[in-house]
């Protein structure tokens, strides 16, 4: 009679894990969490992390200087398909996000991490090799600031925050 209430049981435990992790998935398909803010890091289930010194994606603009209120033109290029992403401006002198993004490529949208637009994600898990952006600086000056992305190959596989070049801040500090 034990017996055969645990296979009922096993059952149900399978299906609602089953169900939870199924719908904890399918939230990333839909872009990063605002928990990845911060550290630029997936919060997948055991995802692993590659050495950025090892990725196939650049990120860089045509720019090497901005003046405060300037928008940016921002490029990110792939020699291997891609889900999902994250891509924000940081500062150099504190790393803290800074600007936003007012140009971004279908299949992306806007978060807000610390102001609006300052973030930008996937919207769908479609793949994605070369995407364009378009930045813009606060109207404040802020110093050098950089671009940086983390990349999502796979459910299990990214780089996390691949840095571009310096853009410096030109006019008054």
């Amino acid at each position: 009679m034990e017996d055969s209430r645990r296979a009922p049981m096993a059952v149900i435990v399978w299906a609602c894990t089953t169900l939870c992790l199924v719908s904890y998935a399918a939230a990333f398909s839909h872009g990063a969490s605002l928990s990845a803010c911060a550290d630029m890091m997936p919060k997948h289930l055991r995802a692993q992390l590659h050495s950025p010194n090892n990725n196939y994606v650049t990120v860089h603009t045509n720019m090497s200087f901005y003046f405060p209120g300037d928008k940016v033109p921002v490029t990110v290029r792939s020699t291997r398909d891609f889900m999902g992403f994250l891509l924000q401006a940081r500062k150099v002198s504190n790393d803290e996000i800074a600007g936003t993004f007012v140009f971004i490529p279908p299949g992306s949208k806007l978060l807000t991490c610390f102001e609006d637009g300052d973030t930008v994600t996937h919207s769908d898990k479609s793949l994605k090799r070369n995407l364009s952006f378009v930045w813009k600086a606060p109207d404040q000056p802020i110093g050098d600031i950089k671009f940086f992305i983390s990349v999502v190959q796979s459910y299990f596989v990214y780089w996390a925050k691949i840095e571009s070049a310096i853009v410096a801040q030109r006019g008054q500090y």
